[in-house]
């Protein structure tokens, strides 16, 4: 195990009711144990983040550099796809009919 290092943390009630409860059941060895988990979870959840946020920057970049965005009409795409609905309700009823 790496170096160990004390700290004083302060925490609720509930929160070391459930720690002792945690370890009282079997589940951890220690209080300690609960609390290094839980940090290593808050460690690989902001490393998620950071990804996610690099991610997104770069697809926001990629967007700006495709220049601005082409005129549509909102009309055309929603009966296109009322179209592509009715079209593939036609063919699951053709299908439960056969």
């Amino acid at each position: 195990m790496a170096n160990i290092e004390k700290i004083s943390v302060a925490l609720t009630t509930e929160q070391v009711a459930a720690m002792k409860a945690a370890v009282d059941s079997g589940d951890y060895a220690t209080t300690s144990e609960i609390v290094r988990e839980a940090l290593r979870q808050w460690q690989a959840g902001r490393m998620l983040r950071s990804e996610e946020l690099a991610r997104l920057r770069q697809m926001i970049q990629e967007g700006v550099s495709s220049g601005p965005a082409k005129p549509f009409e909102i009309e055309r795409i929603i009966g296109n796809a009322k179209v592509k609905r009715r079209r593939s309700a036609a063919r699951k009823h053709a299908k439960a009919a056969a």
